[in-house]
């Protein structure tokens, strides 16, 4: 079993999805049926990936999420004086806080990221000079 998280319409939802070996020949005859809702019927259908867009490397300055969700609080503003291990930002995922804190003392020269904005494992939040 594979654990995934799948984003619909902005809405990520985990999964686990069972992993087959190639020489089972069972898996590709068997159909797969969806149970339809009472409510409607969803489709599936499945398009070809597409590349994923091109990232930019954190800086040395950069303070970057540990893990993808949802910004909570940037508990910071730009201009702000900051200490070492001072906590700068909190991001939610699977209904859990992460607090982020400053890798380093310093002065915020910008703040990236919003509450409420979606971030990715390594995306910058802000910015300590």
């Amino acid at each position: 079993m594979k654990k995934l998280r799948v984003t619909v319409d902005g809405k990520a939802y985990e999964v686990l999805v069972e992993t087959f070996d190639e020489s089972d020949a069972n898996v590709a005859a068997r159909p797969f049926m969806m149970p339809a809702s009472s409510a409607s019927t969803a489709v599936l259908t499945a398009a070809p990936a597409a590349a994923p867009a091109a990232r930019t490397a954190a800086g040395a300055n950069d303070v970057v999420s540990p893990l993808s969700g949802k910004v909570v609080s940037i508990d910071v503003k730009v201009g702000q004086a900051v200490a070492e291990a001072a906590q700068v930002a909190t991001v939610e995922a699977m209904k859990m806080n992460t607090y982020i804190y400053a890798p380093k003392a310093g002065k915020v020269t910008a703040v990236i990221a919003n509450p409420g904005d979606a971030v990715d494992e390594g995306g910058v939040l802000l910015r300590i000079d």
